[in-house]
């Protein structure tokens, strides 16, 4: 046995330097800061869930897409593409950027096309000033140009 444990001095010496059990143990006053720590943690996590739902949503979700589904070469430097352009209110018009590239990769021609309410795919013709060989959906927004509203559009 050593002589901390049978010296009554020396144990009186440790309660008063680090406190008696029963002063250590989980007393009312500690369970209620345990319960608000929890409390605490459980408004951080849903607070921040929810903040990071938000920030998705506005910044990296995308309300509308264009897809190219084909394209196929045509004479005299051109391609026809085949888009398809899913949105979240296919009741809104829209508008898709097409654009076609050469053998080097640069663009050749692009196109800005007039998606109308409630259609989904849409074929178009695109010029290009080199032969193209490929062609892509540079991206769509709801933001519909007036001249690609109107009724008379200038060009088909």
């Amino acid at each position: 046995m050593s002589s901390s444990e049978s010296d009554p001095q020396a144990t009186n010496g440790l309660e008063e330097r680090y406190g008696s059990a029963w002063k250590r143990s989980a007393g009312p006053r500690l369970r209620l800061r345990g319960f608000r720590a929890w409390l605490v943690g459980i408004v951080a996590v849903v607070t921040l869930t929810l903040g990071g739902y938000l920030v998705y949503a506005q910044f990296f979700a995308t309300p509308i897409e264009g897809q190219r589904v084909a394209y196929t070469e045509l004479p005299g430097n051109a391609m026809e593409v085949t888009v398809d352009v899913i949105r979240d209110d296919p009741a809104r018009p829209a508008v898709c950027v097409v654009r076609v590239r050469d053998i080097t990769g640069a663009e050749g021609g692009r196109k800005e096309i007039y998606v109308p309410p409630g259609v989904g795919r849409l074929n178009t013709v695109v010029q290009s000033i080199e032969q193209p060989v490929g062609a892509d959906v540079y991206g769509c927004s709801y933001d519909v140009p007036e001249y690609l509203s109107t009724p008379e559009r200038p060009t088909e």
